[in-house]
């Protein structure tokens, strides 16, 4: 009897498994695809599962485990096409990321169709072709790729494009998509009434949301709005922080500000020259 029952329940373990394996979501990916995610994949791509992070750049170092584990998974992902044209770009055989570029915008990827754009637009291992960059900007961000709305805004001029309000539309489609330089670009067209209504409060929230995502220019902005009281309360700890953070990102203003909060008294002579700067 004990022995039936010990069988029964190897039997039942063995169902479980079975029915664990038969009823795993078809969307699992493969170990592959997985591995070719960790070290090539584009953060901004739209194809990306949420909980990969995503690289700017295939670091030198990964380029070979990139190549291997996403030419596997590419028979059956436009996402490991493209993070495959990625991985040949990083080690500059740009023929062959141009036409894995290709082969994943036949795909469907937008983010092949961005990537490909950039280099089509600056003439960058392939010759220069604005016409079709524009196009291929155009058909990712009518897909709703931030990248691509936001470098079709800025090959159309940005803030001094022909139509502001068009670009204004185009930074706010791709601010929706949480791309920190179209927050940046919209805050800057919102703060000075380019393309539609003045809206400091608005710029304020905007330059505060791309600052958090480490863009150095809006950091410097966002600085500013508090130092000032500009959009909101005025502030100049939380200031002093923005400003901070945007040197250490490398925005060159930044040091300049961070003196004037620590030292916002001066000495002039009688023509009004500075003499000194009172710090406390």
């Amino acid at each position: 009897m004990q022995r039936s029952f010990g069988l029964l329940l190897a039997l039942s373990g063995f169902a479980l498994l079975v029915l664990s394996a038969t009823s795993a979501p078809s969307h699992a990916q493969s170990a592959d695809q997985v591995l070719c995610d960790r070290i090539a994949a584009d953060p901004a791509d739209p194809d990306k599962p949420a909980d990969v992070k995503g690289v700017n750049s295939v670091a030198p170092s990964d380029v070979p485990i990139a190549l291997k584990y996403c030419k596997a998974a590419a028979s059956k992902s436009r996402r490991a096409i493209y993070q495959l044209g990625r991985a040949y770009a990083a080690n500059r055989q740009m023929a062959e990321a141009i036409k894995l570029y290709r082969q994943a915008i036949a795909k469907g990827s937008t983010g092949a169709m961005v990537e490909l754009g950039v280099l089509l637009g600056t003439g960058a291992g392939v010759a220069k072709d604005p016409d079709e960059a524009r196009k291929l900007f155009e058909r990712a961000a009518k897909a709703g790729n931030a990248r691509g709305a936001t470098n079709l805004a800025a090959l159309q001029g940005g803030a001094a494009a022909a139509n502001p309000a068009e670009a204004r539309a185009l930074y706010a489609r791709a601010a929706e998509g949480n791309s920190a330089e179209a927050q940046f670009q919209l805050g800057l067209l919102d703060a000075q009434g380019i393309g539609g209504p003045k809206d400091d409060a608005a710029a304020r929230t905007l330059f505060e949301k791309a600052a958090a995502q480490g863009h150095a220019d809006a950091n410097m902005w966002a600085g500013a709005f508090w130092e000032i009281g500009r959009g909101g309360p005025k502030d100049d700890a939380r200031a002093k922080a923005y400003y901070e953070k945007a040197a250490a990102l490398g925005n060159p203003q930044a040091k300049e500000a961070l003196h004037r909060i620590e030292c916002p008294r001066v000495m002039k002579d009688k023509n009004g020259n500075i003499l000194t700067h009172l710090c406390f």
